[in-house]
Protein backbone atom coordinates (compact mmCIF):
# COMPACT_ATOMS: atom_id res chain seq x y z
CA UNK A 1 0.00 0.00 0.00
CA UNK A 2 1.60 3.37 -1.07
CA UNK A 3 0.32 7.03 0.22
CA UNK A 4 -0.69 10.00 -1.55
CA UNK A 5 1.35 13.03 -1.42
CA UNK A 6 -1.78 14.42 0.76
CA UNK A 7 -1.99 11.76 2.67
CA UNK A 8 1.78 11.98 3.82
CA UNK A 9 1.69 15.24 4.33
CA UNK A 10 -1.12 14.72 6.91
CA UNK A 11 1.03 12.27 8.37
CA UNK A 12 3.88 14.74 8.79
CA UNK A 13 2.04 17.36 10.16
CA UNK A 14 0.41 15.26 12.52
CA UNK A 15 3.93 13.96 13.64
CA UNK A 16 5.11 17.58 13.97
CA UNK A 17 2.16 17.94 16.47
CA UNK A 18 3.38 14.83 18.61
CA UNK A 19 6.42 16.02 18.34
CA UNK A 20 5.95 19.56 19.95
CA UNK A 21 3.95 18.52 22.87
CA UNK A 22 6.45 15.76 23.90
CA UNK A 23 8.33 17.25 26.03
CA UNK A 24 10.96 14.65 25.95
CA UNK A 25 11.73 14.20 22.33
CA UNK A 26 11.23 18.20 21.23
CA UNK A 27 14.71 19.04 22.94
CA UNK A 28 16.27 15.68 21.04
CA UNK A 29 14.64 17.16 17.63
CA UNK A 30 15.67 20.96 17.93
CA UNK A 31 19.64 19.91 19.66
CA UNK A 32 19.71 17.21 16.78
CA UNK A 33 18.37 19.38 13.72
CA UNK A 34 19.63 22.95 14.79
CA UNK A 35 16.05 24.06 14.13
CA UNK A 36 14.22 26.62 16.59
CA UNK A 37 10.53 26.20 17.81
CA UNK A 38 9.85 29.30 15.01
CA UNK A 39 10.95 26.95 12.21
CA UNK A 40 8.78 24.65 13.94
CA UNK A 41 6.21 27.23 12.82
CA UNK A 42 7.55 29.10 9.48
CA UNK A 43 8.82 25.47 7.95
CA UNK A 44 5.83 23.18 8.41
CA UNK A 45 4.35 23.42 5.13
CA UNK A 46 7.57 22.47 3.11
CA UNK A 47 7.60 18.48 2.34
CA UNK A 48 11.62 18.41 2.71
CA UNK A 49 10.89 19.51 6.36
CA UNK A 50 7.65 17.47 7.19
CA UNK A 51 10.04 15.03 5.64
CA UNK A 52 12.89 15.29 8.10
CA UNK A 53 10.50 15.35 10.53
CA UNK A 54 9.20 11.97 9.88
CA UNK A 55 12.74 10.76 9.44
CA UNK A 56 13.68 11.86 12.96
CA UNK A 57 10.62 10.22 14.25
CA UNK A 58 12.09 6.92 12.69
CA UNK A 59 14.71 6.88 14.45
CA UNK A 60 13.77 5.90 17.15
CA UNK A 61 11.04 2.36 17.61
CA UNK A 62 9.71 3.61 21.17
CA UNK A 63 8.60 7.15 19.25
CA UNK A 64 7.01 5.14 16.25
CA UNK A 65 5.26 3.41 18.08
CA UNK A 66 3.94 6.30 21.00
CA UNK A 67 3.09 8.54 17.66
CA UNK A 68 1.31 5.58 15.67
CA UNK A 69 -0.96 4.34 18.36
CA UNK A 70 -1.83 8.04 19.17
CA UNK A 71 -2.92 8.28 15.88
CA UNK A 72 -4.38 5.13 15.20
CA UNK A 73 -1.96 4.51 12.26
CA UNK A 74 0.18 1.40 11.32
CA UNK A 75 3.58 1.69 12.32
CA UNK A 76 5.19 1.23 8.75
CA UNK A 77 3.60 4.51 7.92
CA UNK A 78 5.93 7.14 9.17
CA UNK A 79 8.58 5.75 6.71
CA UNK A 80 6.18 5.47 3.96
CA UNK A 81 5.30 9.00 4.49
CA UNK A 82 8.84 9.85 4.64
CA UNK A 83 9.57 8.11 1.09
CA UNK A 84 6.81 10.05 -0.69
CA UNK A 85 8.09 13.54 0.77
CA UNK A 86 11.77 12.97 -0.01
CA UNK A 87 11.23 10.82 -2.76
CA UNK A 88 15.16 10.53 -4.12
CA UNK A 89 16.37 13.13 -1.51
CA UNK A 90 16.05 10.82 1.58
CA UNK A 91 19.47 9.78 2.79
CA UNK A 92 20.46 5.95 2.79
CA UNK A 93 22.98 4.60 4.94
CA UNK A 94 22.88 1.03 3.49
Amino acid sequence: MSLSHDAAETLALDALGWLVTNDEVLPVFLGATGASVEDLRVRAGEADFLGSVLEFLTMDDTWVVAFCDQKGCGYDQPLMAAHVLLGTARMHWT
